[in-house]
């Protein structure tokens, strides 16, 4: 008799549910004991935390003592490509530096290191003066806070940064070391990085070398960190315990049932609408050529991922039996506050103030999406300039508080003034997407539609203002910053003049949403609070790109009638690869020339990607994946396809994250890119 895949799931050891992004002040230690037999210790928590490194939208570690940082190749592709150029296309064709000479130093990239963690909750709630409503209490909050960063930052000489744990319940403040001079040592080729291309993306099984190294410089040589992980020298095994630390970009399991159903039936069909135009219109710009393809091969990864997430949550939202438990576990909370007096007081009529806020929001969901959009280089450069004129003429104690002291003020004209001249190709292809979703989701009487286009097609209006307009010149912008604050609010500059006559409504709807904000962040505030007392910190906080820890085990799923191997290997890319050969859907699973020639050298049955029931989301890119040793064996690269409802709940049965194997970049490095300089300097042989 033929076993289903749920009678040979029943017969294996029992699933973990191990769910959670835990923050490293709240490790549920006793569980991890009760299942595994053991459980980190500070010193081991120490030791992982002063080991990670959080990049712009991703995470990566130190992984020697000369300040190597392990990531991976998708985090690393803007950077990667923003030193490539015509004549060297790294992204394309790879890199490796042979020495620490020839390591190219990567403008703009700052990584970051947490040092410290401090609660200032309690200090952040004696700052709202009794009797204050909800708004009074969000500004006088927000004041309190952003005092005590700017203290903090002076005394400490780091990078202090607020971080809002339990919707508010929780407060802390979050010091880091910033790193400035980052270089790039090695990313292999996009073919073998993004093997399968969008088409497996977030499927599995899968077989990606998506990795890159960078390392970090101080004072002109190499960086020694307080902490960097040693490499796996056993590797994980199936079932073994293993741990992710890195930065979970956000979650939003804790959101009442009204905002999520918000999302399901308004918000995310606007996200996708938009995307989808966005990543048609990008595609056809690449297809323009070679070059125009280089450029946008960033955006375009990003823009392919992003719908694939957006759509896979809100299916997820639209699961009936996942919501179902999400309205259950609501319900039990609402039960437990009304039953308690005090809670009631507190929170008894939160869940009622945020759907009417929610319902307010909906309202506004077309017309607040598309001003949000408009903030793209060109427009997002014109409000910003307008912004900056207009409050440069108040009275410095009357501005706002990024324009009352003269370092914040130095460090806004330098982000204006911008760096090199933009790709007008680009900001037409941008522009023209974003005239064209106000159009396509507004009434043709809409004074948004009308304003925008004046009775142009979007792309002629694109061009319009983009034939006028001289912001995309950094020369033109510092000359405007540099000038009398006048000159920009008078300017005939046609991108200056649109964005005076969208400012007063922008302004409307800004402040209305950040009424309705205020009323649902202060009563998220209060349910969470109720939550605490009434689940304690036995529950962990929502994702919001801070530090987190996940643990979990190497294990299967079931998928497609049968289990999902719990590895790959490189003789399974190698038969993706012949299976589809070199020309189907663009060369999707075209292995690059270098691993045609050295296919021989390698060990084929070297694991290279394997999956585990750590939970983890976007943004936990490029954590490393550690063993009870606190040794790296793994690189999370990605979920699967059903994990993209992760960002709501974690479904334990199919929920996993996808990891490079460690035994797989040395296997690389050494006889396929020729680099065992960094295999020496990765394992120590």
């Amino acid at each position: 008799m033929r076993l289903t895949a749920l009678t040979l799931l029943l017969a294996l050891p029992a699933l973990r549910a191990d769910e959670g992004m835990w923050t490293f002040d709240n490790l549920p230690t006793q569980k991890i004991q009760a299942k595994y037999g053991w459980a980190p210790d500070q010193v081991w928590l120490d030791h992982v935390r002063l080991s990670a490194v959080r990049f712009p939208g991703g995470s990566g570690s130190f992984v020697s003592k000369d300040g190597l940082v392990l990531t991976n190749h998708h985090v690393g592709h803007h950077w990667t490509q923003a030193v490539s150029d015509a004549q060297h296309d790294y992204v394309k064709n790879g890199f490796v530096a042979i020495d620490r000479e020839h390591e190219i130093k990567v403008p703009g990239l700052a990584l970051y290191t947490l040092l410290e963690m401090e609660n200032v909750t309690e200090r952040i709630e004696q700052a709202v003066p009794k009797d204050a409503d909800d708004q009074a209490a969000a500004k006088a909050k927000a004041a309190a806070l952003a005092a005590l960063v700017k203290e903090q930052g002076a005394k400490t000489g780091l990078d202090c940064q607020p971080v809002s744990l339990y919707q508010g319940g929780q407060v802390w403040i979050y010091r880091y070391k910033k790193h400035t001079d980052v270089r790039l040592v090695m990313s292999p080729e996009y073919g073998v990085a993004a093997f399968g291309k969008d088409w497996d993306n977030f499927s599995w099984p899968r077989h990606d070398l998506d990795f890159s190294l960078f390392r970090v410089y101080e004072n002109g040589k190499p960086y020694t960190p307080a902490q960097h992980l040693t490499w796996g020298q056993k590797g994980v095994q199936y079932g073994d315990p293993i741990f992710t630390v890195g930065h979970p970009g956000r979650t939003s399991r804790l959101e009442t049932l009204a905002q999520m159903e918000a999302k399901r039936d308004v918000t995310n069909p606007l996200v996708i609408r938009a995307l989808d135009r966005g990543r048609a219109a990008l595609h056809a710009y690449a297809a323009q050529g070679t070059e125009q393809s280089r450029r946008v091969s960033a955006d375009i990864m990003g823009a392919e991922n992003a719908y694939k997430v957006v759509v896979g949550e809100t299916d997820g939202l639209r699961d009936r039996e996942a919501m179902a438990r999400v309205a259950a576990a609501e319900k039990e909370l609402r039960a437990k506050v009304a039953a308690d007096p005090k809670l009631k007081a507190l929170a008894g009529d939160s869940w009622t103030k945020v759907e009417e806020a929610v319902e307010q929001q909906k309202t506004l969901a077309r017309e607040s999406f598309l001003m949000g959009s408009l903030r793209g280089e060109v427009l997002g450069t014109a409000l910003s300039l307008q912004r900056h004129a207009t409050e440069m003429q108040k009275p410095a104690d009357q501005r706002g508080p990024q324009y009352r002291d003269e370092k914040g003020l130095t460090a806004l004209k330098a982000r204006l003034k911008g760096g090199e001249p933009s790709d007008a190709e680009q900001e037409l292809l941008a522009l023209q997407n974003v005239l064209t979703s106000a159009q396509q989701e507004l009434p043709a009487n809409h004074p948004l539609v009308q304003t925008l286009l004046g009775g142009k097609s979007p792309a002629a209006a694109a061009k319009s203002l983009l034939g006028g307009t001289r912001l995309l010149d950094p020369a033109a912008r510092a000359a405007l910053i540099d000038g009398d604050p006048k000159a920009i609010l008078e300017s005939a500059d046609p991108a200056l003049a649109l964005v005076r006559q969208l400012s007063p409504r922008l302004e409307e709807i800004q402040k209305k949403q950040q009424a309705l904000q205020a009323v649902i962040s202060e009563h998220l505030t209060r349910i969470a609070k109720a939550r605490f007392a009434v689940y304690g910190t036995s529950t962990y906080p929502d994702a919001t790109f801070t530090l987190r820890l996940s643990y979990g085990a190497v294990e299967t799923y079931p998928s497609a009638g049968t289990l999902a191997q719990p590895f790959t290997t490189f003789a399974g890319m190698y038969d993706r690869a012949a299976g589809w050969g070199p020309k189907a859907e663009d060369g999707s699973w075209e292995v690059p020339a270098r691993w045609i020639e050295r296919r021989d050298k390698l060990n084929l049955f070297t694991p290279y990607n394997f999956i585990s029931t750590n939970d983890i989301i976007g943004g936990n890119s490029g954590s490393p994946v550690v063993d009870k040793r606190g040794e790296l064996v793994g690189l999370a690269f990605d979920g699967n396809i059903e994990s993209n409802a992760g960002r709501y709940y974690f479904d334990a049965r199919v929920n996993r994250c996808l990891s490079v194997d460690a035994r797989a970049i040395v296997e690389a490095l050494g006889k396929v890119y020729d680099a065992n300089h960094l295999v020496a300097e990765l394992t120590g042989k």
